[in-house]
């Protein structure tokens, strides 16, 4: 990991505070003690005529607006002591509170799976996902997946949405994730994905020779027919990827790709689109493409390569507390790194 220290924060200077119940946790089963809010702020005169909701979020700006307005709808956000619609207009000097415990936001099992952790503190975890696992728990996986891992690992999590989760990659993708381990945390890590300042490099192995880097800017939406796949059409939401080419073999390429967005299969989509599909995708390619002459290594080698060759290699995201610059790398799975050293000595190019 490398790091660039920076002075900015997203933290409001209010009297915030976190309290814990004294009880143990059960074993890794529960959310630990529950985690409780209790913060306070004095209004003056400038926040006339505005929207309570509106200076909520401008106070506590670690928390969304919608959670404001669900606390101030539930009670839990007080105007002098009373409980108003997030519609109220401020008249000036009033006293907000704010006492809530966190409940419960995920049902999964906290499992003892093994993590790739590279890095993690209070507020954040980065994790080296391996390949085939599974980032959340849904028809055909309700166990095994890296957020019933978490869970057991850091079972406050439980508290929150995905269980901190803010950006997921696929199954048989390896390499590297945020997750977030508080409110604060997490409302901060999604507003940078929204801004698309969350730097994601990924390495990827296509069919063919790709000449020079390029960007992709091409809408993305469900298929049409096979719901499983995704893919280029109009009327998707807008998906860019950059990419520059980092080694040319005889018959395919290796690739560095940076996501602007994050859509659903995103580099997986855009490559197959522009005629050079990932090696080894069981989705986007109909069968294994095995070049002229391929050497009996090499032809082992494709046909054992049952996964997209997919790896997010390199991760950079602001810190949510520290405003610290974070970047963060992965290595190759054992099987990428066989098939790039396979292509170098079997499949290199003239």
């Amino acid at each position: 990991m490398t790091s660039t220290q920076s002075s900015n924060s997203i933290f409001s200077e209010t009297d915030f505070n976190l309290l814990e119940d004294s009880e143990e946790a059960d074993n890794h089963n529960s959310a630990a003690t529950a985690t409780r809010l209790s913060l306070k702020f004095q209004l003056d005169e400038s926040y006339l005529g505005q929207r309570i909701d509106q200076v909520a979020a401008m106070v506590w700006k670690e928390y969304s607006r919608e959670k404001l307005k669900q606390w101030m709808k539930d009670g839990h956000l007080l105007v002098n002591g009373a409980t108003v619609k997030p519609k109220y207009r401020c008249e000036g000097n009033e006293l907000l509170t704010l006492e809530v415990e966190l409940e419960v936001q995920i049902g999964a099992v906290a499992e003892d799976i093994p993590l790739d952790i590279v890095y993690e503190d209070d507020d954040i975890m980065v994790i080296n996902k391996a390949v085939g696992m599974v980032v959340h728990p849904g028809a055909g996986n309700p166990n095994g997946t890296l957020i019933n891992a978490i869970l057991f690992h850091y079972p406050k999590s439980a508290e929150l949405a995905r269980a901190g989760l803010v950006h997921r990659i696929d199954k048989d993708t390896s390499g590297l994730l945020v997750v977030a381990k508080n409110l604060e945390a997490q409302f901060s890590l999604s507003k940078q994905l929204a801004k698309k300042t969350v730097y994601r490099l990924y390495d990827l192995v296509v069919y063919g020779q790709v000449i020079a880097g390029g960007t992709i800017d091409e809408p993305i939406k469900r298929h049409p027919v096979d719901r499983i796949k995704m893919a280029v059409l109009p009327g998707g939401r807008d998906a860019i990827t950059h990419y520059n080419v980092k080694e040319r073999f005889l018959h395919f390429t290796r690739i560095q790709a940076q996501l602007e967005t994050g859509r659903t299969h995103q580099i997986r989509v855009h490559f197959n689109y522009i005629g050079f599909p990932l090696l080894g995708d069981p989705v986007y390619v109909s069968r294994v493409r095995m070049p002229a002459g391929a050497s009996e290594l090499l032809q082992t080698t494709i046909r054992g390569f049952k996964r997209q060759a997919l790896h997010a290699f390199k991760l950079g995201l602001i810190h949510p507390r520290s405003g610290e610059e974070m970047m963060f790398e992965a290595p190759w799975s054992d099987d990428f790194k066989n098939l790039v050293e396979v292509l170098r000595t079997e499949n290199a190019a003239y």
